[in-house]
């Protein structure tokens, strides 16, 4: 039962085909990637951070960007979920990091990199590999690199725009046989779907590129393709500006997300640039918050708000103006991995957390806890 009114307590359901899957709050562990995995497998580096973050009070954690083909990885670190090997080990660490966590939904962000995948780690420069140094030659839409530098990515042929879309909708199947509660497609950040939309990224003349229809149709393409196969919990997470005059904005990104909710998809996790190093970026506390309203208000979306949002307080006055309906958070529970339970605490609400931990609670924080079932999956 919860102790409060508070908003970012009350229970929200996302629909689906299959059906509804309630989320208990509205707080949303954002994917993170962690560049520890060795040729796309996950390691126990992921079973170690799952297992905490599947404990944080938060109603959904959302596996980071998970590669759907060996070269769509941003990194030779990063996740993938391309083949049997990959499927095998994500299975293992996420089957046992959710056995030992109260009941929380896992979501998979199924990604591609497009021209900006083989590129180095964040803390070595983050620049593109090149094949001797363990990268591989990139793909996008057109022969555009990211960085004026680097060397162009090969433009996406019939072909291989074919073979994208069918790697996405293999991993979406390899995705439910691991039991996930919901998929988010990533075209946000300056990856292959956001490459797409922007006309910075996209200067493709047939029929992909050009007008706002054409640069939209490959993600509606593939939304429509994992929409068809996968009939859970499926939603998109989309960079709304790439803060750059002229180029991908709030508007065109609330046409795509009518478009969007009318293929049937469920939520949008809304953020914002990565596409161009042009970007100039207004950045503070909700900084994104304004394209998540708008875009909930031309949509009717349930729609997921992200970027400095580190307070609970905070978190529930964008959700008590109508700003956004979930509340999305990364770099906070990085620092912080029980975030949920301190803000149970601050808005007298509850969450439920396993009773190992229940001695390390302040007296002030003795109410947060609830009914409580470990080890349900």
């Amino acid at each position: 039962m919860l102790l409060c009114m508070s908003l970012l307590f009350t229970p929200l359901t996302l629909s689906s085909p299959r059906g509804g899957l309630v989320l208990p709050n509205r707080i949303v562990v954002a994917p993170m990637c962690q560049y520890q995995a060795v040729n796309g497998e996950a390691t126990d580096w992921h079973l170690m951070h799952w297992g905490n973050l599947l404990n944080s009070g938060a109603a959904m954690f959302t596996i980071e960007a998970t590669g759907v083909e060996p070269e769509g990885r941003i990194s030779p670190g990063c996740l993938g979920l391309w083949d049997d090997r990959t499927e095998a080990a994500m299975a293992d660490k996420l089957h046992r990091a959710r056995a030992l966590a109260p009941r929380t939904a896992v979501c998979i962000q199924l990604a591609h990199a497009g021209r900006k995948a083989s590129s180095n780690v964040p803390w070595k420069g983050g620049q593109l590999l090149t094949p001797e140094q363990g990268g591989w030659q990139p793909e996008g839409p057109s022969a555009l690199p990211q960085l004026p530098h680097e060397s162009a990515p090969t433009a996406l042929s019939a072909e291989g725009l074919a073979r994208v879309k069918k790697a996405f909708v293999q991993a979406a199947l390899r995705s439910e046989r691991l039991g996930v509660d919901a998929i988010e497609l990533h075209a946000a950040h300056g990856y292959l779907m956001h490459e797409f939309l922007s006309p910075i990224a996209n200067q493709r003349t047939d029929d992909y590129g050009g007008s706002l229809e054409n640069r939209m149709r490959f993600p509606l393409e593939v939304f429509g393709a994992l929409r068809e196969a996968y009939q859970g919990v499926l939603g998109v997470r989309l960079s709304a500006s790439d803060w750059v005059e002229g180029a991908w904005d709030v508007e065109q990104s609330a046409v795509l997300a009518q478009r969007l909710k009318a293929a049937g998809c469920d939520f949008i996790h809304v953020s914002s640039g990565g596409v161009s190093p042009q970007q100039k970026i207004a950045i503070g506390p909700n900084y994104q918050v304004p394209f998540a309203k708008r875009i909930r208000e031309a949509s009717g979306m349930t729609t997921t708000a992200v970027g400095l949002i580190t307070e609970a307080q905070q978190a529930e006055t964008i959700l008590q103006a109508g700003e956004a309906d979930l509340i999305a958070l990364a770099r906070a529970f990085l620092y912080n991995p029980r975030w949920g339970w301190h803000a149970a605490a601050a808005l007298g609400a509850q969450v439920e957390g396993n009773p190992v931990y229940w001695r390390g609670l302040p007296r002030e924080a003795q109410s947060i806890f609830g009914a409580v079932s470990v080890g349900s999956r």
